[in-house]
Formats: C-alpha cells, sequence, structure tokens
C-alpha cells in the first residue's frame, strides 16, 4: 500500500489557519486533485443526486377513482345532445383526469466508478480555480461573530467546510448562525454541495480521510 503511495503524483498547497497565516505545506493526490474537470461527469452525477430528493407524489386521479355514479346521465336517443354514459369521464367537472400525472420515483442507476469520478472532477475544478483550501485545524471561542470577522478577512463567504473525524464543538457552534457556510463530514462528501458553495475548506486532519476514500 505504501508503495502505491509513493508512486503516485503529488500535487502541493500551502495551507492557511483560521487567522490567514500561512502554514505548512500539505501533498494533494495528483489521481483526486489534479484531473482535468469534466463538467459533463459532474452534472450527471449532480442530476442523479436531486432526483433522488425528488418526492414524485404529484397525481391526479383518473376515471376509475373518481366516485360517482355509473348511471347513463340521461337517454340514449331523443335529447339532442351527444350519447354519454358515465359522468366520470374527464369532459365533465368532476370527472377523472385522463393522462395525468401519477406517483412514481425519479430514482435512477448511476455507476459507482462515474459517483467517485463526478467527486473528483469537482475537487480539481475547485483547486483549478483557486476555490480550495486547506485549514489547518484551530480552535474556536464558540462565537459566531469572530469566526465571521476571521472569514471575512480571508474572504469568504459562501463556504463548504469538510471535516475529520474530530471537530471542534465550538466551531460548529459558532458557525451555525452565519449564513452561507456548511460543515459536512468526509464520509458525506459529494458533488452537489461541493459545486453549490463558491469555496471549498478540507480541515487538514480531513484530507488524508477525503484521499483514502476516493482512492
Amino acid at each position: 500500500m505504501n508503495f502505491h503511495r509513493k508512486m503516485e503524483t503529488m500535487l502541493k498547497i500551502k495551507s492557511l489557519n483560521i487567522d490567514n497565516k500561512p502554514g505548512k505545506d500539505f501533498d494533494l493526490n495528483d489521481k483526486i486533485f489534479g484531473l482535468d474537470p469534466r463538467k459533463d461527469i459532474i452534472a450527471r452525477v449532480v442530476r442523479w443526486q436531486l432526483a433522488k430528493r425528488r418526492i414524485g407524489k404529484h397525481s391526479v386521479k383518473n376515471r376509475s377513482e373518481v366516485k360517482m355514479t355509473g348511471a347513463k346521465m340521461y337517454k340514449q336517443k331523443g335529447t339532442g345532445k351527444a350519447r354519454h354514459g358515465s359522468g366520470s369521464v374527464s369532459q365533465f367537472r368532476g370527472g377523472g383526469m385522463a393522462h395525468g400525472p401519477i406517483v412514481h420515483s425519479h430514482v435512477h442507476k448511476l455507476n459507482k466508478k462515474v459517483k467517485t469520478l463526478g467527486i473528483k472532477f469537482a475537487l480539481s475544478d475547485k483547486l483549478k480555480l483557486g476555490k480550495l483550501i486547506v485549514l489547518e485545524s484551530s480552535k474556536s471561542d464558540g462565537k459566531t461573530s469572530t469566526l465571521k470577522k476571521k472569514l471575512n478577512n480571508m474572504g469568504l463567504n459562501n463556504v463548504l467546510f469538510i471535516f475529520g473525524k474530530k471537530v471542534d464543538e465550538n466551531f460548529i457552534r459558532a458557525s451555525k448562525n452565519i449564513i452561507n457556510i456548511d460543515l459536512l463530514s468526509y464520509e458525506g462528501l459529494n458533488v452537489y454541495d461541493i459545486v453549490r458553495k463558491d469555496n471549498l475548506i478540507i480541515l487538514d486532519d480531513a484530507l488524508a480521510l477525503v484521499e483514502e476514500r476516493l482512492l
């Protein structure tokens, strides 16, 4: 395992701390962060994710579901009107809808390799755009105003934070009341949440976990 890791090409990135000061260098795996992003794959994965969220409960009653007498509306002949049977047909008020929507699932299958590739492309795209930051873990005083001020000093106002197995509870508390700031575990890393935010911040202890998950 270690041998293969050595053979992989690495990219260098300078980390930052919450005070916007440079920290140590980190290696980024080229097979994850150094790809040429394919927008079609990213869009395909996003469509798959959003399709799973659609409830699909929109429906109407058809002719067989409408509660209405089955008796003939009026006699067959002699009225000067068209010949009609049941009043549950779609052309009458209260009748059933013809060819209307029915309850169904919008979920469709997507190959696991495509899902993983979509995340890699999304991460590579953020890096190429200069929108990816590796943040050195730092303690927070738990105050929203303090964290917001520090993010403003870094020029960040629409951010997704990726944390590892441990995260500072004060940091979570401080970020909850800041609009457009989301926190996500490395286990839940996904394409939609990456692309919908302007910046992506990966905490230093989560970086290795992200790479391990995607390799």
